[in-house]
């Protein structure tokens, strides 16, 4: 199949699982970025439009899954997230079951430039308790995750890329929550990478292989509750990680990933990917290459760990 956005696969999603009267979904103004507005066209009477008023759109989903509904509160991720505090203690203190659902992340975005451009996101929703934090790598394990997340039980934020990125899976891959996904089995170097990241560490691994280099390569699509036992024995397996994701290079995969190996005590060396500062406007390929995000400098930096 051609390359689909999370984005969009999202929007098929949702209109799946819609016939399950619990689902509402709420939006921030942007249903025709978000891809819900073909959930408004088939369940108009279980749509929210918001408006650009995020933290009412967050009260409103909090309120909703505390009568029992399961609501999916949706805009940019930078517009949906930077309402923190709302979601702090709307959704993560009452431990209520809403979904925030973040689209257009990180530099990949492309031209609409810096202001909307999520990088915070993963690293403030992965510090707020109670809450479980899923970035999808293709449209394959969008599709699963949104029906799984439908019976789960608690705050989720999904986060979701406006740029196009190939199927990593086949059509018979299973999306299990909290479990780490090896794509591409190695002993010299492990690559670990979450959303479109794992596209690129995929063509890295390729390229590595040729100079013979044998990259293990793990999709982390679940960033919190991370999967620290998967990632503890890549480390030891490999004796080298690289981190990769289109997101600050603190708080994020990156920082979760150096924490559970700190923890795990495995020595191993440990070099982060991610964006240093702010983004700017460009095409996404433009963009991952002056950022240091795309396949050839992840070649980089594993050979550069190597030695």
């Amino acid at each position: 199949m051609a390359a689909m956005a999370t984005r969009q696969a999202f929007g098929e999603a949702i209109v799946d699982i819609g016939s399950d009267p619990r689902v509402v979904v709420l939006d921030g103004d942007l249903k025709n970025s978000t891809f819900t507005e073909d959930f408004l066209a088939k369940y108009p009477e279980r749509f929210v439009e918001c408006g650009i008023a995020e933290a009412n759109m967050i009260g409103i989903a909090a309120g909703l899954a505390l009568s029992g509904k399961v609501p999916w509160a949706c805009s940019f991720s930078a517009f949906v997230t930077g309402r923190a505090e709302t979601i702090r203690v709307s959704v993560c203190y009452n431990r209520a079951n809403v979904r925030i659902v973040g689209t257009h992340v990180g530099i990949g975005i492309g031209d609409d430039g810096a202001t909307q451009m999520a990088l915070q996101d993963i690293a403030t929703m992965r510090a707020l308790p109670n809450m479980t934090v899923i970035q999808p790598a293709d449209r394959i394990e969008t599709i699963q995750a949104v029906h799984a997340l439908l019976d789960h039980d608690g705050p989720v934020f999904l986060r979701l890329m406006r740029q196009a990125t190939d199927d990593v899976h086949g059509d018979d891959y299973r999306f299990t929550l909290g479990k780490a996904d090896v794509l591409r089995d190695g002993a010299d170097v492990a690559l670990i990478a979450t959303g479109a990241l794992v596209q690129e560490s995929l063509r890295a691994a390729d390229a590595l292989a040729a100079d013979g280099i044998a990259a293990r390569v793990i999709n982390i699509h679940t960033i919190k509750p991370l999967d620290a036992e998967a990632i503890a024995a890549a480390a030891a397996a490999c004796g080298a990680v690289i981190t990769a994701e289109d997101h600050a290079v603190e708080g994020g995969l990156g920082g979760a990933v150096a924490e559970a190996l700190a923890e795990a005590g495995t020595g191993a060396r440990l070099r982060r990917v991610g964006v240093h500062g702010f983004g700017e406007s460009g095409s996404t390929a433009e963009l991952y290459e002056k950022y240091g995000l795309s396949a050839n400098h992840l070649v980089r930096a594993a050979k550069g760990l190597l030695g």
